[in-house]
């Protein structure tokens, strides 16, 4: 037996040695990563960062090109990389023409809607009530938040209402893949960026979580709808937890919206708007936009629609502001209407947050009816308005579709020229007389007469 085992080592020694013999015969061996115990060690990535075709040849250079930018401005490979992995064109961006323009400003229901219409919703009974709940529900947040930052609570409560519903529509795109979508279309390319650049900014600070950024289709996100940029300046950690949740933590989220209003001068227990009554004579051209104090107003003859003295909280100047003319409401507004507009600036938006605000706090209105019989005037009918003002000499602005400020004052200007009632308000009947197409019988008539 001891025999037979030596005769067995023998063997194996003998085969071992022709194995090494072997090996070595066949030339130097390929190294192998070094081992720390079991593991090997990893050797970082470096250089462009390789990523797997979107499907979409622009978006791929537009990645690739971003990608490098980010990593040189110093953010962190695997965010970046995170961020842009996996990134694929959406319809509503990088689709057919027809989709593209429905992302286009004067395509937005505060701009392509007659305010009667666009007020339906932010004014309608559910939204009211239900914003009437969620102030009963947590009046110590609303106490907190009044004391901590100084903004009425009405306020914000419309503010979410507006923006999400309370929290029931928060979209549910990513935002880095929407961002993305948004720079490769080109439109607001630079602003698509920036906002990169912040949502990357968010996730290096430790604020929110790579899985937090759920967005809307334009990339504002969470309860209260920040852009990543908004995020960064004014996003609020309420509760302490260490996190900016402004998606799912209702207390970071109104936290948030009311340290954005309070920053963008949002003066607490002052009005944002008053509705007033005018005299019968009154020269609607005041209503050109700029602010005038409140003892020129009433000497204009202006009162409270509702009765009694105005009450301004101290606010000492106001702008006159008739959202549907001579012939519908109209409003002092006071600077927490320019606050407002910090949010989204559009008059009709402020005018819905603080309208909503009253409301849900048993202060509806306006008095005075909406001039509905007024017929509305679309995109194409107000570019040819501004065409046909700037060509007469009134600067309307850009032909853009949107009926702003400086489009109300060239028509103001035109129809001072030709003895209409100057409210600046844009109809059927005053795109017909600035283009030369109006029949005849209707110079003079005032859109403040009514329906005929």
């Amino acid at each position: 037996m001891i025999q037979k085992g030596l005769a067995r080592t023998q063997l194996l020694a003998a085969a071992a040695l022709t194995g090494l013999l072997a090996s070595c015969a066949a030339g130097p061996q390929p190294s192998k990563p070094p081992v720390t115990g079991s593991t090997p060690v990893e050797v970082p990535e470096t250089g462009p960062i390789k990523y797997a075709s979107s499907g979409h040849a622009a978006m791929d250079a537009w990645r690739n090109d971003f990608s490098n930018r980010a990593l040189a401005a110093g953010h962190d490979r695997e965010l970046v990389k995170s961020l842009l992995t996996g990134i694929e064109p959406i319809a509503l961006w990088l689709g057919t023409d027809f989709q593209v323009a429905g992302t286009g400003i004067s395509d937005q229901a505060e701009f392509s809607k007659p305010i009667w219409d666009y007020l339906k919703v932010p004014l309608g009974d559910s939204r009211i009530t239900n914003g009437k709940e969620r102030l009963a529900e947590a009046p110590a947040l609303f106490d907190q938040i009044e004391a901590r930052y100084g903004v009425d609570r009405q306020v914000v409560v419309a503010i979410w209402g507006m923006e999400t519903s309370y929290g029931a529509v928060i979209g549910n795109f990513d935002a880095g893949n929407v961002l993305a979508n948004m720079a490769v279309e080109g439109r607001r390319k630079s602003f698509a960026e920036k906002e990169l650049y912040a949502v990357m900014t968010m996730v290096e600070r430790g604020d929110a979580e790579r899985s937090d950024l759920i967005a809307g289709w334009a990339g504002a996100m969470g309860q209260t709808q920040f852009m990543p940029s908004t995020y960064v300046a004014y996003a609020e950690d309420f509760d302490g937890d260490g996190h900016k949740d402004v998606w799912k933590n209702e207390g970071d989220a109104l936290a948030s919206a009311a340290n954005y209003l309070k920053k963008s001068g949002y003066m607490m227990g002052q009005p944002w708007g008053i509705e007033v009554a005018v005299p019968f004579s009154f020269d609607y051209s005041l209503a050109d936009g700029t602010e005038r104090n409140m003892d020129t107003w009433r000497a204009a003859g202006l009162t409270p629609i509702a009765g009694g003295a105005f009450e301004t909280g101290g606010a000492n100047a106001a702008q006159l502001w008739l959202p549907a003319g001579a012939a519908g409401p109209k409003y002092l507004l006071f600077p927490n209407f320019k606050v407002f507009k910090a949010y989204n600036n559009a008059d009709s938006y402020a005018f819905a947050v603080g309208m909503a605000g009253n409301a849900i706090i048993g202060q509806p209105g306006p008095v005075t009816p909406w001039p509905t019989y007024l017929k509305p005037l679309s995109v194409a009918d107000i570019k040819a308005l501004q065409a046909g003002l700037t060509a007469q000499g009134y600067n309307a602005g850009p032909v853009d579709g949107i009926p702003g400020r400086q489009t109300k004052l060239a028509l103001m200007g035109f129809q001072k020229s030709r003895g209409i009632v100057a409210d600046g308000y844009p109809t059927k009947e005053m795109l017909a007389l600035v283009t030369g197409t109006d029949s005849g019988g209707t110079v003079g008539v005032s859109s403040a007469d009514g329906p005929s």
